[in-house]
């Protein structure tokens, strides 16, 4: 091989910068079969997924120990704030509130001071209820969550919650455990994505220990944080909500955390009501997320520095709690005597109400808390006065105002964040009904389905919208995996020889044909084995002398696919080696020509998907019967 040297320095960058295409291409191929790079095969699990799964268990069961701190925490804060006792037992502020009279009113806003100061010089990430902080770390920064925030946020939601903030416990042990799990990725050599599956490992594990859900843990861990239902992310995620709940089980028993007597079945008429019910209460899922970012909006409009919100969201906090004092605190017994039917009518009405005006406007103001508690109360009290209206007009209709309240706390919830598997599954878990198992189905669907009709972003999600993250909001099969290169390679292919004299194959470029007008040409030897790829601009590159043969110009490994292989495996190894086109060969012979695979094909493959989207389209419209009317 003879390259013209004089010619060296004004085509140096035709070689490095590759084809005129957007990802570069190699000038030469090899020519040697036997050197050729294939994609590798993708497994499901390998060793590294072994290890990771090792850490996730040890995690799992340090999320279960910090949410019983955690739990501690409240409970020492609570005793403190309102008992003046140092006590680490789960009290309720409800009870001091006839000792303490208007200074109740104090408390709360004190709690916001304090959280206010942590938030300003300690971490503004320990503002809100955790989730959405999480999904913007994974979304946007590797999972990466500042280790200072692994104490932080619990320390400053015990102050809030403990001060009387109307949350759950349930949110700060999340991202609790989701900033270790983040900070452990740091500390390990782990790839972004084994990162965000500690993360989540971290964070469905805390859930699972707070309310003894492993299942429902995991399927939030699927449906907010990890974006992705694969066995290597799964299994490490999974196995961290045993090792949590095994724990939890240790140190609290394994009893339902909301426990109820064994109820009925319900009939199909109470099935269909409870359908109804769910579609009602989604509907309040919609307009109570809206409220919540326009009360957090206001807020944003006050002129008075953020640090001071929380005071102000507090001091509400404790004006309502002084007329409401089952609003103060976690309120899980709140859930548990809902569910239960031990609210009378008036109690439950006045709870729903004033629970949601002091919820909304704390965490309207950015103090650290949960939201899952909260929906699930407000949720459950509307739930159970529909039902119990129900009972008083139509009691033939056979609706239990317990399953009522029960679909109404998971419905408000697969609403207003759009989690439906989470929902349906945690209300099972936590009460341990099956007989709820039909009704939250359907009533958590109707719920699903009008806040999909009503709402694009979610509780969940709005607030990182707003700052310009894209969130995933379906994840559905790769449709590059399930093509095989086979069916979408161009096979009519123009070969060379590599017994050709370059001088020639120029001649022949010049004459302007449109099978010269291709970017790159399978080579095959006398016998006609596929030897490499040249591209068209090698193959004019002055720099190569013109007596050179087209096995001569051809130095690295040959780059191909077997028409086995998925068009998910051949774009990867497009990128993986900076091509733009792959030489597909025979699954049964190897050293056989198929076709070439492009770039242009992959986007062809996906034409084919939208195409029969459109076709399938024309036909969701009827008249006339069952004659199908096109759509226009």
């Amino acid at each position: 091989m003879i390259p013209a040297k004089e010619n060296e320095p004004a085509h140096q960058g035709v070689r490095t910068e590759g084809s005129t295409d957007a990802l570069p291409l190699a000038p030469s191929m090899s020519a040697s079969l036997d050197a050729a790079r294939m994609p590798r095969r993708s497994t499901l699990v390998d060793k590294r997924v072994l290890r990771i799964t090792a850490v996730s268990v040890v995690l799992g069961a340090l999320a279960a120990v910090i949410a019983k701190v955690l739990t501690a925490l409240i409970g020492l804060v609570t005793n403190l704030a309102f008992y003046g006792r140092w006590s680490t037992a789960f009290s309720s502020p409800a009870d001091a509130v006839p000792h303490l009279g208007w200074w109740v009113v104090a408390i709360p806003a004190v709690g916001g001071v304090i959280v206010g100061v942590m938030a300003r010089w300690g971490s503004r990430a320990i503002r809100g209820h955790g989730i959405p902080e999480a999904m913007e770390q994974v979304l946007l920064n590797e999972s990466k969550i500042p280790p200072r925030i692994t104490f932080l946020k619990p320390i400053s939601s015990a102050i809030a919650i403990g001060t009387g903030g109307p949350f759950g416990a349930e949110g700060p042990i999340i991202a609790t455990g989701g900033a270790l799990g983040s900070f452990i990725g740091q500390v390990v050599k782990v790839t972004g994505s084994e990162r965000k599956v500690l993360l989540a490992a971290g964070a469905a594990a805390g859930m699972a220990a707070v309310f003894s859900a492993p299942i429902a843990a995991v399927v939030l861990a699927v449906e907010l944080l990890l974006f992705e239902l694969r066995p290597r992310s799964l299994i490490p995620v999974a196995l961290a909500c045993v090792a949590a709940t095994g724990v939890r089980y240790a140190l609290q028993g394994s009893t339902p955390v909301f426990q109820m007597p064994v109820l009925a079945a319900p009939g199909g008429m109470a099935l269909f009501l409870y359908v109804i019910i769910g579609a009602i209460i989604g509907v309040v899922s919609v307009w109570t997320t809206r409220i919540v970012y326009g009360i957090e909006d206001l807020f944003e409009k006050l002129p008075i520095h953020w640090m001071w919100w929380p005071a102000l969201g507090g001091l509400v906090v404790g004006l309502v709690g002084y007329f409401a004092p089952l609003t103060l605190g976690v309120g899980y017994t709140n859930i548990e005597n809902i569910i239960n039917g031990k609210l009378t009518l008036a109690t439950l009405a006045f709870l729903c109400v004033m629970k949601f005006l002091s919820w909304s406007i704390a965490l309207g103001s950015g103090t650290s808390g949960g939201t899952l508690a909260p929906l699930f109360t407000i949720g459950g009290a509307l739930g159970a006065l529909i039902g119990l209206g129900i009972v008083a007009v139509a009691p033939q209709f056979g609706v239990d105002p317990r399953i009522a309240a029960l679909v109404g706390m998971a419905a408000i919830f697969a609403g207003a964040s759009r989690a439906l598997l989470t929902a349906v599954v945690f209300a099972f878990e936590t009460t341990g009904q099956p007989a709820g198992l039909l009704p939250l189905l359907g009533g958590c669907t109707a719920a699903y389905l009008i806040s999909a009709l009503m709402m694009r972003n979610t509780i969940m999600t709005e607030k990182i919208v707003r700052r310009g993250v894209r969130v995933p909001s379906e994840y559905v099969a790769d449709y590059l995996d399930q093509v095989g290169v086979g069916e979408a390679c161009t096979r009519d292919v123009v070969t060379l020889r590599t017994t050709q004299a370059l001088a020639e194959v120029r001649r022949w470029l010049a004459e302007g044909a449109p099978e010269t007008q291709h970017q790159g040409y399978p080579v095959l030897d006398d016998d006609g084995r596929v030897q490499g790829v040249l591209t068209r601009r090698t193959l004019l590159d002055p720099q190569w002398h013109y007596t050179l043969t087209l096995g001569e110009l051809m130095t690295r490994p040959l780059i191909a696919v077997n028409e086995s292989h998925s068009l998910r495996e051949a774009a990867d190894h497009m990128v993986a080696e900076s091509v733009g086109r792959l030489v597909v060969l025979s699954k049964d012979q190897p050293h056989t020509l198929v076709g070439i695979i492009t770039r242009g094909d992959l986007l062809s493959a996906h034409a084919r998907r939208l195409r029969e989207a459109r076709k399938s389209s024309r036909h969701l419209r009827f008249r006339d019967g069952l004659k199908p009317r096109p759509v226009a």
